[in-house]
């Protein structure tokens, strides 16, 4: 019998359970649960109809209601839509548990872009020596940020865990009682988070999921590619931003940080102590019993100690560790010696660091800090009281700063920023000394525009009594216009003998940092993603040229939009032009959830990111090469499109459509993140102020979609006007980078549903800016289906194609009842009650795209 194909594994596996145990809501004992489980679909129903014949939201509720409430009141009216928001958000997380359980059962585990599938691949090929090589020195780096894109508590996110294994096993009695306690656990918070709270979550995924999913690759690499041999390579290093991340979060304090670090430390502890305790269930041997004893005891005792540093070592428990592999190998016929390989490995994979805890902060609060610390650098003597820092050159302020070292303690000055970013250093050296070198080492400066930005902070790491500092001070380039400075920039920086010295103690290594989220926000989406696959091949080339090996870390969010979708191919297809020995993104907010939520699909995802660097360099078929010509067409697409886009931010329109159409400012009041929605204090919309995931959700959450396809249909209908359509179709032909592009642009389509907001078109203020974004849509519909043959969007993605149209027909009523809602703002001013239901409506349609922001 024929295997069943992907879109048939869905049907079948998601679908038809989805379905099933859909109807369970309705029998559960709760009279409120039953009712809006009854009357739910009703309303479904309704409004796809309405949406067929061209019905506006707030037409389609009203006529539901006058039609099967007739006799309810307005007070009934809105009670029923609120039961409505509940029960489609507990809806969506149950798709989510029937996806996550059938997730190996839809996706290959041995398939395309696992390791079991490169390691066959290089066994055909006769390049397994050449895949050791590669994974003897190749590293990935998922950092999980605290942006706030994440809706689901962490009470939610254990009951998702819990109904996923008993999906797998259809034990129907869990599923009820889970569903259950489903309908009465609370969604949402009232109470912003702390970063504390936004770390302590996400260490959840790192303890409950990571640890497992990276140590399994791990021992699979170690066992079935090097034969069991000698494999010292990480491979797979976690980073973490909460509690670390002062970005416009002034609630990130020197505190926060230092709790966070001890809150990772703790954790891995936790991890190893349970995996000691099962282990000393076996070793009950005479000579092995009292070492792992000792071990057990001191790292139970560590998990709550309060000092400074651990009851045991990292050397010693490494060392106790392989004392008992020894014995176990000479002595008792290596029973159980696998079990204790795999715990020496996990514990020199994370260490008593667990993940990376990286600084963030923003370039203009350094300097602003700086100015004030010269000040007192000055009153110290470490500089001449006669130089006036801010009118000399650029050069000269880099003479000066190269120069600075010193003590200056953050208590000697009684300015917050200069206290919190001062302190921030010093925080960095005490975790060092606490939990290892490894757990705090990075420096992200954000919004860097000059050499002057990087010499800042690495003058603020020498005048934190640290000569020679044990940080990777690392520049994040994020709009058009920085990114093509940027290799001015490094030229400059690896050209200072200081900070060359500093990289030598490094290995020559240099990070740097590119913003996919703020580049689309600034130039759109062909523009940013081609600007940065420009500078990446750029900033290699003069690294190169200053012997230095660049490592560069991705800024991504979920959706295309903001540099997600199909992350993996975009790494398969970066070629020799661009240095990718290490593969660094931030991952966030639901796609966490959605891509690293469960051990089956964290595993996955991270073999999918090894398998597309082992896919560009050992197994590389010129596939990513450029012709002069595919590179023009390129070129040209991006540039027109850019040239589309800024028209489109100039519109007049185009801030007050988002501020008054749209979801914007409802985001600051869903309480899901610490950080400000916005930077700064003003109270007006400013555009550089406005950060890229409500800005990109906002327009998620319209159903439009605009930054991930606009300026896609002008630049290709201007190709295809002047009769050179066929030179984009062989670059689509020729290169995987831009058929990545496309991918992409197509998903974001296919998340579009312009029925939801086509009555905009007849308002009177804004229906000709609706128009001009609908147009785009059509447009770049009608390209990019003419570019790849396809008779409709995702043609060739039927199972995820299947999966995002379900997900949308669930919100469907949800969209809905947003959208009536927010027309009976605009209509009738501002209402509390309607403001509510508008931001409550944010979290299931969020949750329901998985990577939407």
């Amino acid at each position: 019998m024929l295997s069943k194909t992907k879109i048939e594994r869905f049907e079948t596996d998601v679908l038809s359970k989805f379905n099933l145990y859909n109807s369970v809501f309705s029998t559960l004992p709760y009279s409120e649960i039953s009712r809006t489980a009854t009357v739910l679909p009703l309303f479904a129903d309704f409004c796809e109809e309405g949406f067929k014949k061209d019905k506006n939201p707030k037409d389609i509720v009203d006529e539901f209601f006058a039609q099967y409430f007739p006799e309810d009141s307005p007070q009934d009216n809105v009670d029923m839509l609120f039961r409505f928001i509940q029960f489609i958000e507990r809806q969506v997380v149950l798709f989510d548990a029937i996806e996550d359980a059938a997730f190996n059962i839809i996706n290959n585990p041995s398939g395309r872009g696992t390791l079991r599938s490169s390691r066959a691949e290089a066994m055909e090929n006769d390049a397994s020596d050449a895949l050791k090589d590669y994974l003897s020195s190749f590293r990935i780096r998922p950092v999980l940020t605290a942006h706030p894109t994440q809706f689901y508590p962490g009470s939610v996110l254990g009951i998702i865990t819990d109904l996923s294994e008993a999906i797998k096993r259809n034990d129907l009695p869990t599923i009820k009682v889970l569903l259950a306690q489903l309908g009465r656990t609370p969604f949402f918070k009232k109470e912003k988070p702390t970063p504390l709270d936004e770390a302590n979550s996400l260490m959840w995924y790192l303890e409950n999921v990571f640890y497992h999913s990276v140590s399994t690759i791990y021992q699979y690499i170690k066992n079935n590619i090097f034969d069991g041999k000698h494999f010292d390579n990480p491979l797979i290093n976690l980073g973490f931003w909460p509690g670390g991340d002062r970005d416009g979060n002034p609630f990130v304090t020197t505190d926060i940080t230092l709790k966070t670090a001890q809150g990772l430390r703790s954790s891995i502890i936790r991890n190893y102590y349970r995996d000691v305790r099962r282990l000393r269930r076996r070793l009950t041997f005479k000579k092995v019993e009292p070492i792992i004893t000792e071990i057990e005891s001191k790292l139970y005792n560590s998990i709550f100690s309060k000092s400074s540093l651990p009851e045991i070592s990292l050397k010693d428990l490494t060392a106790s560790l392989k004392q008992i592999h020894t014995l176990l190998l000479d002595e008792y016929h290596g029973m159980f010696a696998k079990e204790v390989d795999a715990l020496i490995n996990k514990v020199n994979i994370f260490g008593f660091h667990f993940a990376s805890l990286d600084i963030r902060q923003d370039s203009r609060v350094h300097h602003a800090a700086f100015l004030i610390i010269v000040k007192e650098a000055q009153k110290q003597n470490i500089i001449d009281k006669s130089i006036d820092y801010e009118k000399l050159s650029e050069s000269e302020k880099i003479d000066l700063l190269i120069q600075l070292q010193g003590d200056l303690s953050p208590d000697l000055f009684s300015d917050e920023l200069v206290k919190n970013t001062l302190g921030s250093i010093r925080a960095i050296k005490q975790i060092q000394s606490q939990n290892g070198h490894l757990a705090c080492h990075r420096y992200i400066i954000s919004n860097n525009q000059t050499a002057q930005n990087i010499f800042e902070v690495f003058a603020m790491l020498r005048l934190s009594d640290w000569s020679e500092p044990d940080v990777d001070v690392a520049p994040l380039f994020e709009t058009v216009t920085d990114l093509e400075i940027a290799p001015a920039v490094m030229d400059i920086v690896y050209s200072n003998p200081v900070y060359k010295s500093h990289l030598a103690r490094r290995g020559n290594k240099q990070t740097i940092m590119l913003g996919f989220s703020d580049g689309t926000k600034d130039g759109g989406y062909l523009m940013a993603n081609w600007s940065i696959f420009k500078a990446k091949e750029a900033l290699t080339e003069v690294s190169r040229k200053h012997g230095v090996k660049a490592l560069f870390f991705d800024g991504r969010g979920g959706p295309p939009a903001r540099g997600g979708g199909n992350t993996h191919q975009f790494y398969a297809s970066m070629g020799d032009t661009i240095e990718s020995d290490e593969i660094q993104i931030t991952v966030q907010g639901q796609t966490i959830s959605s891509n690293f939520g469960t051990v089956d699909s964290c595993q996955y995802n991270l073999e999918q990111m090894l398998s597309s660097g082992i896919a560009n360099r050992v197994f590389n078929n010129k596939k990513s090469e450029w012709s002069p010509e595919d590179r023009k067409t390129m070129n040209d697409l991006a540039s027109i499109s850019y040239k589309a886009y800024q028209d489109f931010k100039a519109h007049p329109k185009f801030l007050p459509y988002l501020e008054h159409m749209s979801t914007l400012k409802f985001y600051a009041k869903t309480n899901i993140g610490s950080r400000p929605s916005k930077r700064g204090k003003s109270k007006t919309l400013d555009f550089s102020a406005l950060r890229a995931i409500p800005f990109v959700g906002s327009w998620s959450q319209l159903k439009q979609n605009v930054p991930g396809f606009y300026g896609v249909g002008l630049s290709l209908e201007q190709y295809d006007k002047e009769g050179k359509f066929d030179d984009v179709i062989s670059l689509y032909k020729n290169n995987a980078f831009f058929r990545t592009l496309v991918s992409n642009s197509m998903m974001s389509l296919t998340k579009s549903f312009f029925k939801l907001t086509a009555y905009m078109q007849y308002d009177k203020e804004y229906g000709a800016f609706w128009k001009l974004i609908y147009e785009e849509y059509e447009r770049s519909k009608k390209y990019l289906l003419k570019l790849t043959g396809q008779s409709v969007l995702m043609e060739n993605e039927p199972a995820g194609k299947a999966s995002i149209q379900t997900r949308e027909k669930i919100v469907l009523p949800l969209l809905t009842i947003q959208q009536y809602a927010l027309r009976c703002i605009q209509e009738n001013g501002s209402d509390e009650v309607l403001e509510k239901m508008v931001t409550r409506s944010l979290y299931g349609n969020i949750n329901a795209s998985r990577n939407s922001a």
